[in-house]
């Protein structure tokens, strides 16, 4: 498949076929594919957690009131970061440029960051969105589908998986076989509802 038809034909699936198992060299795939996800500085702050316990599902799905897709979806990712990637050996990052070009980026990912919470914070959502598209994405060529969630108690979530102080839960996203058809989409706007020149 390719991308113009999965972006097209990828929808948020609610219902899915729970007979269904992913063969692991399907769900490598996709999150190798989520590795070359751009990130700021690829500082690559973004971490993933595969939810496989039935009873850690479970919890999980409380926390998401009720929501069958945590349950039912062969995959459940749970996509976080971490707000001290910038910090933590940056020099990892850059591991096969000249020495040049580290002495240039490595002063400039601690200055862009250092003191600056909420841009750690919104860099974190913006590179889990970005990691976001591109597993949905990856998921819908390889013929399974997705869908992306919010609804959920983070704090509840954020416990059930233990995730560290200096990291933040972004979005879930289940992954498997439709059971049920999406419904048809709500209305798109139009390009020129959204599309500006130079200025608004």
């Amino acid at each position: 498949m390719n991308v113009f038809n999965a972006i097209e034909s990828r929808r948020a699936i609610k219902s899915y076929d729970t007979s269904v198992t992913i063969p692991e060299h399907d769900f490598e795939k996709m999150m190798q594919s989520v590795l070359l996800s751009p990130t700021s500085y690829n500082i690559q702050n973004w971490r993933f957690v595969r939810v496989t316990s039935t009873a850690k599902r479970n919890e999980i799905k409380d926390a998401a009131w009720g929501q069958s897709q945590v349950s039912d979806a062969s995959e459940l990712i749970i996509l976080c970061a971490n707000l001290d990637a910038w910090k933590e050996k940056p020099e990892r990052y850059w591991m096969n440029a000249d020495k040049s070009t580290q002495d240039i980026l490595l002063p400039m990912i601690h200055d862009f960051y250092a003191e600056h919470t909420q841009k750690q914070r919104d860099e974190a959502m913006r590179s889990c969105g970005m990691a976001a598209q591109t597993l949905m994405l990856s998921v819908k060529a390889l013929g399974y589908d997705s869908c992306p969630m919010v609804g959920f108690d983070p704090e509840s979530v954020a416990k059930a998986i233990n995730l560290p102080n200096n990291h933040v839960v972004c979005m879930m996203i289940a992954i498997g076989k439709a059971n049920v058809e999406a419904y048809p989409r709500g209305g798109q706007l139009p390009l020129n509802e959204v599309l500006y020149t130079d200025h608004f």
